[in-house]
């Protein structure tokens, strides 16, 4: 992706526009000034049917380290004596949150409130903690003032009663960090009961809107690493068929089986009451979907999970090569089974998904507030340089 304004040339059929017609939405994972600036924002909107974008802390240390576009406000800043690092940066975010906001507010409206949002991030090291992240959000959500902001809080053990609480008060919600289908299910169950709890003090259910943000290509890699190390001392042919078999094909099962799961929370009785009184379901949106492994296409993660009432937050490079040759079909609910018998055979190789879940709940956890510990350094350096 160039953000610079610089247009490409237009094509018959744009597969990322096509995305729409199965029901998916496609969003962007990337944020960053010159969007707005140049124009290419709207370009991406109207070109390429882009409904939303999300942002992290490694996506705005990038875009404060590698670029001077941030130089103005920081030199504004170095005379605020009250601000810290922390302080400087979400001033920094809320401008390009709020910017982002406006400029996908006719999406917003369009779409009655389906799409049209930016994710801003509570901070990463409150992930343990339910009353800062609750505080911290409501802070976020009136800071930023617009309707088409989703703020960002992970699915951790703390997280979640910290979700469904600010669901119930009708501020939107992007739970990140899901891997675990079961995680996902808790997620769905706190969600539905927030906007319970919304509806029976007689809120509008129409303006509270949700995505689960379920993380694929982590899981590939994590899974193929510990499938490569049994290949190497394996010396039973028919365990080194079934290791094989599974090889960059858990992460889209998994997704494949958390979507069937969707389908039946969101199918239920209980969510039917809430939907005829304008009810949103919260929306599996798919995360990390860019490929990590060479040898895999580039743009697997986004062909293999297309499918009704979907959301794909995509990275620039992914982003730009399923514009150039991504085939949009119907996937999610394609061959199931197939999703069943690799995890299956997963389960019967002795590979617990679970522990691999854990594991990158855990390393995500980690590495956010390594990466936030990154963009308060960067916001400190572009500072004194001012």
């Amino acid at each position: 992706m160039q953000p610079t304004g610089v247009l490409e040339p237009a094509k018959a059929a744009n597969p990322l526009k096509d995305l729409q017609t199965f029901g998916q939405s496609v969003w962007l994972d990337y944020i960053r000034r010159d969007l707005f600036t140049s124009g290419e924002l709207k370009r991406l909107i109207d070109e390429d049917g882009l409904r939303g974008m999300t942002s992290n802390p490694a996506i705005f240390e990038k875009a404060i380290a590698d670029s001077t576009l941030y130089a103005d406000m920081l030199k504004q800043l170095t005379s605020r004596t009250d601000l810290d690092a922390t302080g400087r940066y979400e001033l920094l975010a809320i401008r390009d949150i709020q910017a982002a906001a406006d400029a996908l507010r006719p999406v917003y409206d369009s779409s009655k409130r389906r799409d049209g949002y930016v994710s801003l991030e509570v901070s990463p090291y409150l992930a343990r903690d339910t009353e800062g992240t609750l505080k911290e959000a409501r802070r976020l959500w009136k800071a930023v003032g617009r309707e088409n902001l989703m703020v960002k809080v992970p699915g951790t053990t703390e997280g979640i009663p910290a979700f469904q609480q600010l669901i119930s008060e009708g501020i939107n919600i992007n739970v990140t960090l899901l891997f675990a289908q079961e995680v996902y299910a808790r997620v769905a169950e706190a969600y539905i009961a927030g906007v319970e709890q919304l509806a029976a003090r007689g809120g509008d259910l129409s303006r509270i809107a949700s995505v689960a943000s379920f993380f694929i290509s982590r899981i590939d890699s994590s899974v193929d690493s510990i499938i490569a190390a049994r290949l190497k001392t394996s010396t039973d042919d028919r365990e080194k068929a079934d290791l094989q078999s599974v090889l960059g094909r858990v992460a889209i099962a998994n997704g494949k089986q958390t979507y069937q799961n969707y389908l039946k929370i969101f199918g239920s009785d209980r969510w039917k009451k809430l939907a005829v009184k304008d009810g949103q379901t919260q929306r599996v949106l798919w995360a990390s979907t860019s490929t990590k492994n060479p040898s895999y296409r580039d743009v697997m993660y986004v062909e293999e999970l297309i499918g009704p009432d979907t959301v794909n937050t995509i990275p620039p490079a992914t982003f730009d090569a399923f514009r150039e040759h991504g085939h949009p079909r119907a996937s999610l609910t394609e061959d199931v089974e197939s999703a069943n018998r690799t995890m299956s055979t997963l389960a019967r190789l002795g590979i617990s998904i679970k522990e691999v879940t854990d594991k990158l709940t855990d390393d995500g956890v980690r590495l956010f507030a390594e990466a936030f510990d990154k963009l308060l350094k960067a916001v400190d350096k572009s500072s004194q340089a001012q």
